[in-house]
């Protein structure tokens, strides 16, 4: 995309496009010359862009689009027009001559991060004053950091991974030079994208540190983790988990923890007292520097509209995904049916009111819903009943986290219970955007459908059904399109 990255370094500021000028322009490229030590580059890796989006509303995007949600007309409507649109999965959610000039904040945010990357990847072994190992290093982590941030990407602007079609299915472009200037970039495929992801995180493990310097940092466990991720993402089941195993073989002493919910929600738990309005007083849903469960640390805002583009306003759990929760499941304590004035929802449903900030790098509870997932689709039931058990009994009372017999003892039953486990912990807050998109193109899943409802002031019902396969797909915003007009937009 001609002068895209230019472009998406502007934007993301709130004024969008129109913020940049040619002065900008002229001074990103003496980022060269500022940072010249090997220290240096080891400090940009402690950027807050790398790992926070704290107020931006970024990850929100995708929280928008999943189906476990729906929203109350009364509270949600009169926000944010993108909102709305992400909502009911509009073909166009930025258009052209929008007065706000609104960016599209993940898109922006990711951007401007593969520039700082490609700049350290680089640069760093030209450095001075620092020795090879930790040049290899922190190189590294930027490898790594820039494949997290390419499967963001593969997974808003590319169809869903399937080996048959991903040689031929557009992709997203590769981008590894920090030329601002540069005017063609193609899109690529799919399969050169995950192929290019997959490089990334295999060149990447062995320069990288077991323990991190802080979790907001790649490490060797986190990114095994990452590459088995994206290997089950792939159905290469076979190779997730032998990197899945890693992660947690590497993880060690004083790495990430679960909470125990029956500890932290009981009577003098560390998560009490209850806000009427925002939940728990503590704990890593209304603390934005919890780390405790984090193996990759990254966090966004996840809270109502304050000026950030997106919000949670009026947004609710679906029935159907309120009705997988067990009486005793914790979790069930991170929802309340009132709303933000403290009248009752007129439905009874719930909204999320004990995450305002949600992590979205790589969490130990995802770390091992991965690895049982795997485990099933491996026909290793045992193992992988094993692995949900462990996270469950964390999440709810022992005598109440086994897995029920008729689906320990059946595959399919077992898979299907896995993703929803996934949906029990990360209900709204994107995870469910991403399982979303692999699930339509799975045959155990074939003929899913995903529809949103809206409740509406005069007691009716909205429903948005989600067109497959296109709006599993978002547009290139048509402020990128403008400058490569040879590019292909997504349907």
């Amino acid at each position: 995309m001609k002068k895209l990255l230019y472009l998406l370094i502007c934007v993301t500021t709130p004024v969008g496009f129109t913020a940049c000028n040619k002065s900008f322009l002229e001074v990103v490229p003496l980022g060269s010359q500022v940072a010249s030590s090997t220290s240096d580059y080891d400090k940009l890796m402690n950027s807050p862009d790398f790992y926070q989006s704290r107020f931006a509303g970024g990850w929100q995007e995708v929280v928008l689009m999943e189906d476990d949600l729906a929203a109350e007309d009364a509270l949600f409507s009169t926000v944010s027009q993108h909102m709305t649109r992400l909502f009911q999965w509009q073909d166009v959610i930025y258009f052209p001559n929008d007065p706000y000039q609104r960016p599209p904040l993940l898109l922006s945010g990711l951007m401007t991060n593969q520039y700082q990357l490609n700049k350290i990847i680089n640069e760093v072994m030209n450095s001075g004053g620092g020795t090879d190992e930790q040049k290899r290093s922190i190189r590294a982590e930027a490898r790594a950091t820039r494949a997290w941030s390419n499967f963001q990407l593969i997974n808003l602007y590319a169809k869903p991974y399937q080996a048959a079609t991903a040689g031929t299915d557009p992709g997203f472009p590769i981008i590894t030079q920090t030329d601002i200037t540069a005017t063609i970039f193609k899109r690529g495929t799919v399969q050169e994208m995950y192929d290019f992801i997959i490089r990334d995180l295999t060149e990447a493990l062995p320069d990288l540190p077991v323990v991190p310097a802080i979790r907001t940092r790649m490490s060797k466990p986190a990114a095994e983790g990452l590459l088995g991720k994206i290997y089950l993402f792939m159905g290469r089941y076979s190779d997730a988990l032998p990197m899945l195993n890693a992660a947690f073989n590497d993880l060690g002493a004083g790495g990430a923890t679960l909470y125990d919910y029956n500890l932290t929600l009981g009577t003098g738990g560390s998560f009490l007292p209850m806000d009427p309005n925002i939940g728990p007083a503590k704990g890593p849903g209304n603390s934005y520097i919890d780390l405790t469960e984090s193996v990759l640390f990254k966090v966004y805002y996840n809270a109502g509209y304050n000026g950030n583009l997106y919000g949670n306003n009026g947004l609710v759990l679906t029935p159907q995904t309120a009705a997988l929760f067990g009486a005793s499941d914790l979790r069930l304590r991170l929802y309340t049916n009132k709303n933000p004035d403290g009248s009752l929802n007129p439905g009874g449903r719930l909204r999320k009111y004990g995450v305002k900030y949600t992590r979205y790098g790589l969490e130990l509870s995802e770390l091992y819903l991965l690895r049982a997932e795997c485990k099933a689709r491996l026909n290793d039931l045992p193992g992988a009943v094993a692995d949900v058990e462990t996270l469950r009994q964390h999440r709810m009372p022992v005598a109440d986290a086994a897995v029920p017999a008729a689906v320990a003892d059946d595959q399919v039953a077992l898979i299907k219970f896995m993703i929803e486990e996934r949906i029990r912990e990360f209900a709204m807050e994107g995870y469910r955007w991403f399982d979303m998109r692999r699930l339509s193109v799975d045959p155990l899943f074939a003929g899913i459908t995903f529809t949103h409802t809206l409740y509406n002031k005069d007691g009716s019902t909205s429903v948005f059904t989600l067109r497959q396969p296109n709006r599993l797909v978002m547009q290139l915003p048509y402020n990128y399109m403008q400058y490569n007009p040879g590019m292909s937009n997504n349907p």
